[in-house]
């Protein structure tokens, strides 16, 4: 029965945002930026010795123990921090709350697109100052009136890292709007914006377990910033939903992030593996920004990346295409194991000599 047009006038419809395939099948998959490795080993103790019965109850909706946890490890203090159920979620709640002047926000033409999706959703004007011929941010773009700002760094699909004065110049200019950095890439790049955190009142800077820290599944993510900005997230969130972080995740996400010898290593061999990957992708005639993410967002001169991307895909090796504008003859290829990795190039090399 087809919905009437009287009832479908009044109904909230927004374009999704749409996510990378999660093929169910054994395949070499790259292309959700997801870890290849599996989370510490104080993850897996924790779900072995779960009490069940706590289940009936409901989670500490401050979630303290790993709001605590994280303040710990960042040096921050505990109202600094607000967790969610992953990035997405206190991104999500970010635009709900601090993006309502009626002025445009500014987020990269080409960028996270979840974005727009939530821009849509809220009804939050924006623009989308484009990036540049060589895909960087150009920081005079947002050196005007604005209801708020958001970028990733690095930048995704780019994989770009801007170092911390072009962060700094962006806050300076913008000294009455707030600028949201989001870091989910972050541990694979450099220095993070939270030291920025106690000179501007204006920046808040999330991050994720989703990626380094190789909990995507289990779904946490978190910001960091003034508490007078972190109290105004919460009131949003107690006023959306109290309990967004269940007790497994809370207590999952807390042996995470002690174990900072396991972290540490694993991001190592990712950045290792991922360097070792761009010579390989040089080697093959691949062109790419370069890389400071867990991904490379690279094209080759004499192959079109939609046939690439279906070949590679009809033999169980997935990555990530975007047929749209500029971006059309890039793939985005996660860096997986060294093993993993090695099975693309062997078909890469096959594939470019048309064998």
């Amino acid at each position: 029965m087809a919905v009437r047009a009287e009832l479908l006038k009044n109904i909230r419809q927004v374009e999704p945002y749409v996510p990378g395939e999660q093929p169910q099948n054994k395949v070499i998959k790259l292309n959700t930026n997801e870890n290849p490795y599996p989370p510490a080993p104080g993850v897996e103790r924790v779900l072995r010795e779960m009490d069940t019965d706590r289940f009936r109850l409901y989670p500490d909706p401050a979630a303290e123990e790993l709001t605590g946890c994280l303040a710990e490890y960042y040096g921050v203090d505990r109202d600094q921090v607000f967790v969610g159920v992953g990035s997405d979620d206190v991104l999500s709640m970010c635009f709900l709350t601090f993006f309502n002047s009626g002025k445009p926000v500014l987020f990269p033409d080409i960028t996270y697109s979840f974005y727009k999706v939530w821009a849509g959703l809220y009804k939050i004007p924006y623009e989308t100052p484009a990036l540049d011929e060589q895909f960087r941010i150009v920081k005079e773009d947002y050196y005007r009136e604005n209801g708020g700002i958001i970028f990733p760094n690095p930048n995704a699909p780019t994989a770009i890292y801007e170092e911390l004065d072009f962060i700094e110049d962006i806050l300076e200019h913008n000294r009455d709007s707030i600028v949201i950095v989001d870091e989910a890439y972050i541990d694979f790049a450099g220095r993070s914006a939270l030291e920025l955190i106690d000179r501007y009142d204006n920046l808040i800077v999330t991050q994720t377990f989703s990626k380094a820290r190789s909990m995507a599944g289990m779904r946490i993510g978190y910001a960091i910033s003034n508490p007078e900005l972190i109290r105004c997230l919460n009131d949003v969130k107690y006023s959306f939903n109290s309990y967004t972080m269940n007790q497994t995740a809370i207590a999952c996400g807390v042996e995470a992030v002690r174990d900072k010898e396991y972290f540490e290593e694993h991001v190592r061999k990712i950045i290792e593996t991922r360097e070792w990957a761009k010579e390989e992708l040089h080697r093959l005639g691949f062109e790419f920004p370069d890389a400071k993410a867990n991904f490379i967002f690279a094209t080759h001169p004499q192959t079109d990346a939609g046939r690439l991307f279906e070949a590679l895909k009809a033999n169980d090796i997935y990555v990530r295409h975007w047929d749209s504008e500029r971006i059309g003859q890039y793939l985005r290829i996660t860096v997986g194991t060294r093993e993993e990795m090695q099975v693309l190039f062997d078909f890469l090399t096959k594939y470019i000599k048309g064998e």
